[in-house]
């Protein structure tokens, strides 16, 4: 086996558990459930949905599914008939507190299922890797029959695959986390339904608390799976055919459940009318929409929409406006200080891209340049209120050499190129203050980007390409280790 290919096995071994979560997402997203030509395209299996049984009052009922259109786990909820315990106000408690219970067992069991199977392909893998490790120190005892040369190339190949070993062991310690997580879940299961059939027999309010701690935990350990590093583009997804050659479209990240609308602005400069679509549905298969006037026109394809208000660059300025679409009124604007504007520092392809906006799981943020960081990359997070800096971060890339660029997590990765043959080869760590050269492949299938952002709540890459609406999903990868819960 090459160590290439070796690599590339113990990664999507360990990838499976994420990318299996998310690969979900996609198609609920661009509503492949109920649309049956899109669905072919994209190529995702249906969701499946809890069944509500004909009679409640004379059988047990279902109340949920295995997972919700965000990619959360979500599990189902199997509770008596409820006229049997409605004695008082207490007993209603409990049986709400068990149902609580119930649910993370669900969600446990799911976690538990993903990290076993994946756990029995790393051990297996382990044990590759280890025969492996015995087979070269056989080889470097009896190096006399081998050429200095081979000998050489050996040793480095065992050099390399060294380090996997460690994140081996870091999975194998994932799956005793989530067993442990399993049992204590049992064990208040099993207390609650006792205590359901005698009441007293113990405290509530001590029943509460280990409740809600265990229920932190796992939300905590569900937040850490969410997260991770990016590994992976998907093919593109055309989702629609309109509009000019530069331009953007999103949906908002922040929006309540059920909230799908879809926003879109053609150009990228001396225009002021955001689209919006009811859902990303109509956005598809009609031309039905709202109009809504911005009070100036924008600059580049850097808007952003975040919990119901567009923020976008005020055009020939280095202004950031956040504008209501509630209200229609503009609630706050700040001037980004020293940010270049009107095409000094913009992204490789023009357009007045000189100020990047866009938000990932960790808040709002702004992409740019300064004179004072001789033209390369400036990252800021800043205040989604108030639009106040809270936190920037100066990197040693040009932005006149990026082709765009997108927030996963607090990184920023920056692709190549915007035209032909692309990939994403630079990436930035805020959490680290770190930079490293990648190589993720990024399909350019129109030759033209102009727009680039992620939605953390749809985990998926939103572009314009050339006059075409395009989705990416993406695959991110994160070990969860003893430390981090």
């Amino acid at each position: 086996m090459s160590v290439p290919l070796l690599k590339i096995g113990v990664v999507l071994s360990t990838m499976a558990m994420i990318t299996n979560w998310m690969s979900q997402t996609l198609p609920s997203l661009v509503g492949l459930n109920t649309t049956k030509i899109t669905a072919e395209r994209a190529g995702y299996p249906d969701r499946s949905t809890g069944v509500l049984p004909a009679n409640p009052e004379e059988s047990w009922q279902v109340y949920s599914s295995a997972q919700d259109s965000e990619g959360r786990c979500v599990c189902t909820v199997v509770a008596p008939q409820q006229s049997m315990c409605s004695r008082d106000a207490r007993t209603k408690q409990l049986r709400q507190l068990l149902e609580k219970v119930q649910n993370m067992t669900q969600s446990i069991q799911v976690l538990d299922q993903r990290t076993q199977r994946d756990l029995q392909y790393v051990e297996k893998m382990e044990v590759q890797l280890r025969g492996l490790e015995t087979k070269f120190r056989q080889v470097e005892e009896n190096h006399k029959q081998n050429t200095a040369k081979q000998y050489k190339a050996i040793k480095a190949k065992m050099e390399e695959l060294r380090p996997l070993i460690p994140v081996l062991e870091e999975y194998k310690a994932d799956a005793k986390l989530v067993l442990q997580f399993k049992e204590e879940v049992q064990n208040l299961t099993s207390v609650l339904s006792e205590l359901q059939e005698e009441m007293g027999a113990y405290d509530y309010e001590e029943l509460h608390t280990r409740v809600s701690n265990l229920e932190e935990r796992l939300r905590a350990c569900m937040q850490k799976l969410a997260c991770g590093k990016l590994t992976g583009i998907s093919e593109p997804v055309t989702i629609k055919t309109s509009g000019s050659r530069f331009g953007s479209w999103m949906t908002d990240p922040a929006a309540p459940e059920g909230d799908t609308r879809v926003w879109y602005m053609d150009g990228y400069h001396n225009n002021r009318f955001v689209r919006e679509y009811k859902s990303m549905a109509d956005f598809m298969t009609t031309d039905n929409f709202t109009s809504h006037r911005l009070p100036h026109p924008w600059s580049g394809t850097g808007q952003v929409v975040y919990n119901g208000s567009i923020y976008f660059n005020k055009f020939q300025s280095h202004v950031i406006i956040k504008f209501d679409f509630k209200t229609s009124t503009i609630s706050k604007s700040r001037q980004l200080d020293n940010a270049g504007y009107n095409n000094m520092y913009h992204y490789a392809w023009g357009g007045h891209s000189d100020i990047d906006l866009m938000v990932d799981e960790g808040g709002l943020w702004a992409v740019y340049a300064t004179n004072q960081n001789a033209g390369n990359i400036v990252i800021s997070k800043l205040n989604p209120s108030t639009l106040q800096i809270i936190k920037s971060w100066t990197t040693n890339h040009p932005k006149r050499s990026a082709g765009e660029a997108f927030m996963i997590c607090g990184t920023l990765y920056v692709t190549n190129g915007y035209s032909g043959g692309t990939k994403v080869y630079y990436a930035y760590s805020t959490n680290s203050s770190t930079y490293e050269y990648i190589d993720i492949a990024f399909q350019n299938k129109y030759s033209h980007i102009s727009m680039l952002d992620y939605n953390p709540r749809d985990r998926a890459l939103y572009a314009w390409n050339n006059g075409h609406q395009v989705l990416y999903n993406v695959t991110l990868f994160h070990v969860i280790s003893s430390q981090e819960l």
